[in-house]
Parts: C-alpha cells; sequence; structure tokens
C-alpha cells in the first residue's frame, strides 16, 4: 500500500508512459459503490460473523468481535474500494462530463449479473472519474487502472481523447470500452456530417434553450404543484395522473416521469375519505393505479415510521397488517369500478421500470397528435 491507499503494482510493472506531475482527483460513484457493498455482504463474499482475537500475549483472555464489528470493518474496507481480496473486480468510469452516461449505463449492464454478483460471490467496486478534460490526468486515471488491474469504461466525446485512451489502455493492458464512441460514429455517418468533438462544459459549444427544455420546466413545475392530491380542479390539465395508497411511489415516480417533459399528478387513496371528483371526470387512458403487495409495503411503512421516530402506536395505525389489508382492499375496489384504468404492480420494481410501462401504456393508447414527447412504443 502507498501512502495513499492505493496497491503497489506487482513485481511487473506496466510500459512505462509518460507521466504527470499531477495526481487525479478520483470520484466515487455513492450510487454505485453502494450497489457493491450490498451486493458483496449478501454474496457471502465478505462474511460477517464472530471471531475471536488475541493479543501479543497467548495467555491472556481473548475477545469475542460483536457482528456490527466486523459489519463496519467489512463494509470500510468495500467503501475504500483498493482491497482486491475483499471488494473483488474494480470498474472504472472515465468521463469528460459528469459521467451520468458511463455510470448508468455501466449500472444498467451491471444487472445482467446479478446471479454471478449476488450468489457466487462476485463483487464488483466501480469508481468514476468525472470532468477528465486533459490527457495527463487520463493517463494517470488509466495507469491506476493498469494496477488495479480494473477494467476502464470511458464516454470522451474529444477524438484525440478517446484515442489516447484506447492507446493507453491497450499498451498497460487494461480491458477497455468506448462507450460514446461507436455511437457518434453511427450518428456521424447517418447524418452525414462530423461531430464537434466537443465537450459538454466547452466554451465553444452552443448551448440552446429550446422549447422541449421549457416543457420539461413547465412538467416539473406542473408536477411539483400537484403532488399528494392537491389541487384537483387541475387534474384534466395532467397528463398522467397516478393513484394509490401511500407509500407506493407515488411522488418519486411522478418527478421522474415529469423530468422528461410530462405533467404528472398525483391522488392518494386514503381509507374512508372519497377521492376527489374531478379524477372520474378525465380520460381514463391517462389514469394509472399503483398496487402493492400487503407485506412489502407493511415493510415500507414500518422504515418509514422508524425513520420518523413515530412511537409504536402511531406505527401500528399507519403499518398494521389489518390496516394495510384494508387500505389495499379500498384501492382494489376503487380500481374494480373504473374498468378504462390500468392497473400496475410496483412491488419490488425500480421507478426507471415502472415508468417504462407507464410512458409505452400512455402511448399506446393515445393517438399521434399528442403534445407530449414522444417515445417509441416498440421494446
Amino acid at each position: 500500500m502507498n501512502s495513499r491507499g492505493h496497491p503497489e503494482p506487482d513485481s511487473e510493472s506496466p510500459p512505462t508512459i509518460p507521466s504527470s506531475p499531477r495526481t487525479p482527483r478520483m470520484k466515487v460513484s455513492s450510487k454505485l459503490n453502494r450497489w457493491s457493498m450490498g451486493r458483496a455482504l449478501r454474496s457471502g463474499a465478505v462474511k460477517i460473523e464472530r471471531q475471536t482475537l488475541r493479543t501479543d500475549n497467548n495467555d491472556a483472555p481473548c475477545r469475542q468481535v460483536t457482528t456490527e464489528e466486523q459489519a463496519d470493518r467489512k463494509t470500510s474496507a468495500i467503501e475504500d474500494g483498493f482491497r482486491d481480496d475483499v471488494a473483488g473486480k474494480s470498474i472504472y468510469m472515465v468521463s469528460d462530463g459528469t459521467g451520468w452516461t458511463a455510470e448508468h449505463s455501466v449500472n444498467a449492464a451491471l444487472g445482467q449479473f446479478e446471479d454471478p454478483l449476488v450468489n457466487r460471490g462476485f463483487p464488483v467496486n466501480t469508481h468514476l472519474f468525472s470532468w477528465v478534460e486533459d490527457e495527463e490526468k487520463l493517463i494517470e486515471i488509466i495507469k491506476q487502472a493498469a494496477k488495479q488491474k480494473a477494467m476502464c469504461f470511458y464516454t470522451l466525446a474529444n477524438p484525440s481523447m478517446s484515442k489516447s485512451a484506447k492507446e493507453a489502455c491497450d499498451l498497460l493492458g487494461v480491458l477497455s470500452v468506448d462507450i460514446l464512441g461507436p455511437i457518434i460514429q453511427g450518428i456521424a455517418s447517418h447524418l452525414g456530417v462530423s461531430p464537434s468533438g466537443l465537450t459538454r462544459g466547452a466554451a465553444g459549444r452552443v448551448k440552446t434553450l429550446n422549447d422541449a427544455y421549457f416543457k420539461r420546466i413547465e412538467a416539473i413545475e406542473f408536477t411539483i404543484k400537484q403532488d399528494d392530491g392537491t389541487l384537483p380542479e387541475n387534474l384534466g390539465k395532467a397528463d398522467i395522473i397516478l393513484v394509490g395508497v401511500s407509500r407506493t411511489g407515488k411522488t418519486p415516480l411522478s418527478t421522474y416521469i415529469a423530468q422528461k417533459g410530462y405533467k404528472v399528478a398525483n391522488v392518494p387513496f386514503v381509507m374512508g375519505v372519497e377521492p376527489p371528483k374531478t379524477l372520474f371526470d378525465v380520460e381514463p387512458r391517462k389514469v394509472f393505479g399503483l398496487k402493492i403487495q400487503l407485506v412489502v409495503l407493511q415493510a415500507i411503512r414500518r422504515t418509514r415510521a422508524k425513520t420518523l421516530g413515530v412511537d409504536t402506536v402511531g406505527e401500528n395505525r399507519y403499518s398494521g397488517f389489518d390496516l394495510v389489508r384494508k387500505e389495499l382492499d379500498f384501492a382494489a375496489k376503487i380500481y374494480a369500478k373504473n374498468p378504462g384504468w390500468v392497473v400496475i404492480d410496483v412491488t419490488n420494481k425500480a421507478i426507471e421500470e415502472t415508468a417504462a410501462v407507464i410512458l409505452r401504456l400512455y402511448h399506446d393508447g393515445s393517438d399521434s397528435s399528442t403534445s407530449v414527447p414522444c417515445i417509441s412504443k416498440r421494446f
């Protein structure tokens, strides 16, 4: 280990590339790091068990290390991200912008390896390097990837930087994937024009505020105002309306869809309270009911109550088995009376998954004259 906590290279050092006095500033993706940590803990690659620690004096009594202490130590090792024996394989993501494209592409791809990662003990440690806009920093990152025996994904708009990344990875023996390059080349060929090669933050890049941008802003503002059943008189202006009992994810789902340019309203179903009459006056194809398995909803509500510091009595009123069952039955009766609504089971589904289903069904039920942004009807 060197002074920064990185492992030293193997005895056979990688080929020499002119180094830079500058050291890259690494930004670790907290989202993917937590994902890696959770997968590692569940996979068994990082075991949490009681161990016996002895002092230098063999006759001294030994101390049992608690499960919590072991968990803290193992978790810290994973978050550090530089111990191959604990954290497993490493993946580097390099971008000349925020790194959103690289991060989400890798995250989506890792989702295809649930079985190996979770059940077979192959934890993955990911690192995001954003705003890498000079070649010296790029080379330093790739050299570090070689030391870590990591795989490298990069999204570099500048052809020169992209070329340098490939050459350095090939020379140092780093397995690499250019995520953005093939897409840019394909679009350039299709349009018959050359790409600018400018990064998103480049001074010479034109930044236009077009109609689509203002539609998204308008949609987000509308959605925030319509959250949790507020202003029911405006339901007719919504593109999409989400309904369901408390804690079925209506608010985060509404916000996510709104960022794509759709005006979304959400209406909670509360047992004993009739939904607003305006809800039944809108086009049924715009209304999407959210349902969820009872035990899952109960667990979500319990966690929420504990987070808010609710006492036991209040928690039982909010997450008690009988109460949750009655609320779900109440919502089911409303769904049954409105067969034109689409009801979606959101149990254990990511927001992106549910949103994709809603938007596909929304457009399947609309005509071509819709004013909201269009998405493909075939997946």
